[in-house]
């Protein structure tokens, strides 16, 4: 093999394996909390886990996974992480059932490696961004331990039409969802489509508008995500 194709296949392995293990940042101080974020598409943990990590209390661990590197029917079969296959920009169009619930199994498995760490399920937030942020949440309500709260950025609830039946639990967990009203991937109307069916049977659920914000964060949105996790572990 020629030195050029070596280093791509040396690149490439490294994408499949080596990039998908998560960034774990760990608690300034005794960790008995965590969070797992999940990146959007195309992303990897390394893209959220700085941010997370600043506005983290300090007995608190930051777990971002990365998703593994498949094919994307939206992106014309690109391969690039991504935690199920997105197969259209229609919202009543066809979903990846199974990939989607695959992946929201690999979420409950990360959620019971922290339980036998020692940290009680209802001290894990599960967060996530887009793509992430609608695991994230399908993943909290498909699972049946409580959990601390969802932080919810800029996505949707994947497969709504199986809820509330598909909700077997964390009904009565704190969800903050989050979303820019000039969001032009993840359109604005399908988080407030998402706010309406969570509060048919979810207790709290916090709806955030960010005026003029595209499909991006912002330091008003960070310092609400801040608060709002705070605000699930009083001192």
């Amino acid at each position: 093999m020629e030195a050029g194709g070596l280093l791509k296949f040396l690149y490439l392995f490294w994408l499949e394996t080596m990039a998908s293990a998560p960034v774990v940042i760990a608690a300034a101080t005794k960790h008995n909390a965590t969070i797992i974020f999940l990146h959007g598409l195309g992303d990897t943990g390394n893209g959220w886990a700085g941010a997370i990590g600043e506005i983290r209390p300090s007995f608190m661990k930051v777990v971002c996974p990365t998703a593994p590197t498949q094919p994307v029917t939206l992106n014309n079969g690109i391969r690039m992480p991504s935690w199920f296959d997105l197969r259209t920009l229609d919202a009543n169009g066809p979903e990846d059932e199974a990939g989607i619930k695959s992946a929201s199994q690999q979420v409950h498995a990360m959620i019971e490696n922290e339980v036998k760490e020692g940290v009680p399920s209802d001290r894990i937030v599960l967060g996530g961004f887009s793509q992430g942020g609608a695991l994230a949440l399908y993943s909290a309500l498909t699972y049946a331990k409580p959990l601390a709260g969802v932080v919810a950025l800029s996505c949707w609830l994947p497969l709504h039409k199986h809820f509330p039946q598909a909700a077997i639990g964390n009904r009565e967990m704190p969800i903050l969802q989050c979303h820019g009203n000039c969001d032009p991937i993840v359109p604005y109307k399908w988080g407030q489509m998402t706010a309406s069916v969570l509060k048919t049977f979810v207790k709290q659920v916090e709806f955030r508008t960010y005026q003029c914000m595209m499909h991006t964060s912002s330091k008003e949105e960070m310092e609400d995500v801040k608060n709002f996790v705070a605000k699930l572990f009083p001192m």
